[in-house]
């Protein structure tokens, strides 16, 4: 039986940028938390067998990506517990529908060339709906499945969006929402919703929030 995390105060929690070290523990986090997400199990094929295989490399590959690239990704932890995971990409990152080479084999080698080319035109279509030019993207947001219902994923988020404040040269972020439920946790957070897509037989909302001012 999973422990009830309940009693984290505010106090005990930081956020941080993770170090190389890290990314093996983020990895699974975020592994546990997609493996049932719709669009990923459309993506990678969740009825054939090796399905698991092929979703662990992917995210491993797109942790790696993102390192190389100077990405942020944003850690929550107890002291030294990994509680959970953001992965944000920036406007000038060079990720995105125009992925790097090395990216694009690697990929295909792992995920296969069918999952490579919808993850690619997955995120060409997200891009063409954005309504802004120079924007963050929230790729990865997770907390580990035994601490999530603990409001964790709101001090995740406010560390995410406080990153983008501070970037006058982004408009603000977006998130693809594929779950239903989740729609109101971003909702919360100042999250409006730009659209409806689908990506074969799977639908979700793009949602974005404008940066806000930083006051000096």
């Amino acid at each position: 039986m999973l422990a009830q995390v309940t009693n984290f105060e505010p106090s005990q929690l930081t956020a941080s940028l993770l170090a190389g070290e890290d990314l093996k523990l983020a990895a699974s986090v975020l592994y546990q938390s997609y493996h049932d997400d719709p669009l990923f199990m459309e993506i990678f094929r969740a009825a054939d067998t090796d399905y698991e295989a092929r979703l662990r490399s992917a995210i491993r590959e797109e942790l790696n990506t993102f390192w190389q690239a100077g990405q942020p990704i944003i850690g929550l932890f107890n002291q030294e517990q990994l509680l959970g995971v953001a992965c944000v990409v920036g406007p000038d990152s060079g990720i995105g529908s125009s992925r790097l080479w090395h990216w694009r084999l690697k990929m295909l080698l792992t995920a296969g060339f069918v999952s490579t080319k919808q993850l690619l035109n997955k995120e060409e279509k997200i891009h063409a709906a954005m309504p802004a030019k120079r924007y963050h993207m929230l790729a990865f947001i997770a907390v580990a499945p035994k601490y999530q219902h603990a409001g964790l994923g709101h001090y995740l988020i406010a560390a995410v969006d406080g990153l983008v404040d501070e970037d006058p040269s982004s408009a603000g972020i977006g998130v693809f929402v594929t779950l239903a439920k989740y729609h109101a946790f971003f909702a919360d957070e100042q999250y409006q919703k730009v659209s409806e897509l689908a990506f074969g037989s799977v639908s979700g909302t793009l949602m974005f929030r404008a940066r806000q001012s930083v006051q000096g």
